[in-house]
């Protein structure tokens, strides 16, 4: 993953400058970014528009921070392979669980109760995506099962797209490409990665 993508701007500049100089560690934002996914999590979960709004908005706040974390530890020269691995470990959490909070919420809808199921399909499969990336890294050292960005975007932003569509009403159709999309490319890492993950 990039260090310098628009999020990681965004969240240098709102975040990480002011507290520079504080006794605020990295690790602290780690957690804050852990509780905020969870609490997105436990607002999607509800099932209510007004709910999945400021879940969604939770979310991004959730998005910022793991910018953030590792940003200040770079510029305070906090880096630690344990803060790592704790940022790692609040990714997969956070990233997995939102779409199983998704699925919950939309119990009520079109899908029924089938959309729990997809939740946690698609939480699954990127849950172990993040699973596999700390594993390579374990084995073969830090960024290496990167995979490359552009434009000032990396493969983590797409993530983004989880409160624009949530905001935008489209979330159903979102939990239909995650639960077909998150597992595709769960595999298509496994594939990519698969001699390092022997």
């Amino acid at each position: 993953m990039s260090h310098n993508t628009w999020i990681h701007r965004a969240a240098r500049a709102v975040i990480v400058k002011p507290l520079v100089n504080t006794p605020v560690t990295p690790n602290h934002l780690t957690t804050l970014r852990l509780a905020a996914g969870l609490a997105a999590t436990a607002c999607l979960a509800v099932g209510q528009p007004v709910w999945s709004a400021w879940g969604a908005g939770i979310f991004v706040l959730s998005m910022l921070l793991d910018r953030a974390d590792g940003d200040l530890a770079r510029l305070t020269g906090k880096t630690s392979p344990w803060g790592h691995t704790y940022d790692l470990f609040a990714d997969a959490t956070c990233n997995a669980l939102v779409f199983v909070g998704l699925g919950f919420g939309l119990r009520h809808g079109a899908y029924g109760l089938w959309a729990i199921p997809m939740g946690v399909l698609a939480g699954a499969a990127v849950g172990s995506i993040l699973m596999m990336v700390i594993r390579i890294e374990a084995q073969e050292g830090a960024r290496a099962a990167e995979l490359g960005g552009a434009a000032g975007f990396d493969p983590d932003d797409a993530m983004l797209f989880i409160p624009i569509a949530i905001w935008l009403g489209w979330s159903e159709g979102l939990l239909t490409a995650a639960a077909i999309g998150a597992p595709a490319f769960a595999l298509l890492f496994l594939v990519i990665f698969r001699k390092k993950l022997r």
